[in-house]
């Protein structure tokens, strides 16, 4: 029987392996890509793996950003700014509204967290046209805000958190509550701290909202020192006169839009497992 539970574990753990290789593959390619010289990078068959490893792609994109007419540091700059600000701003708008939808009761709540749920299954393109006219009518058009605000609705974030908090024991509010503690209080201090796997989740999740759009650049930005550094990127291939031209820059512009959200969810994947894994208080 011992025996037995042995082998399990260990195909169990050979196939589990096979399927976090299989999930890898993409992140080595684009990696290798970014190094493939120009005549890799049109061979067919493609090759997964770099022969011929080159660092001038990387010189193509610097010579490439070097004669841009807005510095590559605005771009920078707007980019991280914009992705902090969004990350933190989605992160206390989704706990607040999930710690309302947790552990208060008030009329409407079961069709509210409805709407919320119902709201995961459109797709982004389904309310482009409406949040244009919402951004153009508030006069947000060119600033920081008009990346921001169209950013901070997450539906999937209200749901994480709201299924997260409904583990807190209410006890635990009540004493809080009898010590004098208000409801801000009780979210800042108590109910986010517990509930931090969730709230590093949904963090990950506006990072990469944020960093990777180009929905606010493209639509609500018409001064090229307001947009960021991944719309700058996509544009290195337009209006060329072929489709060679440039390749090696945009796939070395890949690997840089891919690796500020490896590194972010690196840095909080310990906390999405215990999310995914329901642990919260027991």
């Amino acid at each position: 029987m011992i025996k037995s539970k042995t082998v399990g574990r260990a195909l169990f753990v050979a196939l589990m392996l096979t399927f976090a290789g299989l999930m890898l593959l993409p992140i080595v390619y684009v990696f290798n890509h970014a190094f493939k010289p120009y005549h890799e990078l049109f061979v067919y068959p493609p090759n997964f793996l770099v022969r011929e490893p080159t660092v001038q792609n990387f010189i193509e994109l610097l010579w490439i950003t070097s004669n841009s007419v807005i510095p590559l540091s605005r771009y920078l700059f707007n980019s991280l700014f914009i992705s902090a600000v969004t990350v933190a701003a989605v992160t206390l708008a989704s706990a607040m509204c999930a710690y309302a939808l947790a552990k208060h009761e008030f009329p409407g709540r079961t069709f509210l967290f409805s709407s919320v749920v119902l709201m995961l299954m459109f797709a982004p393109e389904v309310v482009q046209i409406p949040r244009y006219l919402v951004v153009s009518q508030l006069g947000l058009m060119n600033t920081y805000w008009g990346h921001v605000l169209p950013m901070v609705a997450l539906p999937v974030g209200v749901f994480l958190l709201k299924q997260f908090m409904e583990q807190i024991p209410p006890a635990l509010l009540e004493s809080g509550r009898i010590d004098g503690a208000n409801e801000l209080t009780l979210l800042l201090r108590i109910v986010i701290p517990l509930s931090m796997p969730a709230v590093a989740t949904v963090a990950i999740l506006a990072f990469q909202n944020s960093w990777s759009n180009l929905e606010t650049s493209t639509f609500f930005m018409q001064d090229d020192d307001m947009k960021t550094f991944p719309f700058f990127l996509s544009t290195l291939t337009n209006n060329l006169a072929n489709n060679v031209a440039r390749q090696g820059a945009a796939a070395v512009a890949a690997l840089v839009i891919l690796v500020p959200n490896l590194i972010f969810f690196v840095i909080l994947q310990s906390k999405v497992v215990d999310t995914m894994a329901h642990s919260g208080i027991k």
